[in-house]
């Protein structure tokens, strides 16, 4: 396991904030994750997947991290249409393997920036797919009970955008089994193409960014809000509101955590006294 001090976050979160840690750990092994949180405490540790869909709120934590991020990712197929596959592992990673392997069902994920535990915890989805829908289970480790724990997919989805383990924050994903479909690899391919093609047409891939920001409230869509309030190239120090789609931040100026709470309290703001209600904001303070 591999312990730094310190530890320089910038490279650990998509909007590429500058932040550090007081210390960071790197688990290799199930066992590594429950000596951490017994033994340097649950309550005090937060845990950074890819560090997408993240936002790093602090320049300094003076708190431990446990960081899942090239590390804790490996893959295997089980039978023929069934991967097992680590939570540290990335969304584009797995759908590569599942495109080897000749497998249907991950490829709308193919340009989803997320590791699959922090997609799981999210429900991260797309064009009315998520990722719920292909998990038969999860396993997980709970440092109050000192278990591991497999969770079965019914128990685990929460809805859009949520979870059992998005509201138990103190669980820790290791792993979880994927139930695919056969198909053609070079079909597979062109959808995994095409849908990038479309999702980089649509989104702001000039500057660091960490997605869709809110979660789209009933019967509206946040860009079209946008839209209408002026809210596009709105700014508050490096952080901005995308020209190219209203709902997401940008980071074009060497933007800090409070630039980007402040603008989002700021829309958040202009909303709720246009339209009467608060967005939610769909990505993880830390």
């Amino acid at each position: 396991m591999k312990i730094i001090e310190n530890l320089d976050l910038t490279a650990y979160n998509s909007y590429r904030v500058a932040s550090r840690c007081k210390r960071a750990f790197f688990p290799e092994s199930e066992e590594d994750i429950r000596d951490i949180l017994q033994e340097h405490g649950n309550g005090s540790i937060i845990m950074l997947g890819s560090g997408h869909n993240v936002i790093l709120s602090k320049s300094f934590y003076d708190q431990d991290f446990m960081v899942f991020n090239g590390n804790f990712d490996s893959v295997k197929l089980i039978d023929d249409q069934t991967i097992h596959a680590q939570a540290g592992i990335d969304l584009l990673q797995l759908s590569e393997f599942a495109l080897s392997k000749s497998l249907s069902g991950m490829e709308i994920f193919y340009d989803i920036p997320s590791s699959l535990g922090g997609a799981i915890v999210m429900n991260a989805g797309a064009n009315g797919e998520d990722i719920h829908s292909l998990i038969l289970n999860a396993r997980y480790y709970d440092p109050n009970k000192d278990e591991f724990i497999e969770l079965h997919s019914a128990d685990i989805s929460r809805g859009y955008r949520d979870s059992y383990f998005q509201q138990n924050p103190h669980l820790v994903i290791t792993e979880a089994t994927i139930k695919l479909s056969k198909g053609s690899a070079s079909l597979i391919k062109m959808k995994m193409q095409t849908i990038k093609e479309q999702r980089w047409a649509k989104q702001p891939k000039d500057f660091p960014n960490a997605g869709s920001v809110f979660k789209r409230p009933a019967g509206y869509f946040v860009g079209a809000i946008m839209d209408e309030l002026s809210l596009k190239g709105v700014s508050i120090g490096g952080a901005k509101v995308s020209e190219k789609h209203g709902g997401f931040i940008v980071n074009y100026n060497k933007a800090s955590g409070e630039d980007i709470m402040a603008l989002i309290e700021h829309i958040q703001q202009c909303v709720e006294n246009k339209y009467g209600f608060r967005l939610n904001v769909e990505q993880r303070i830390i």
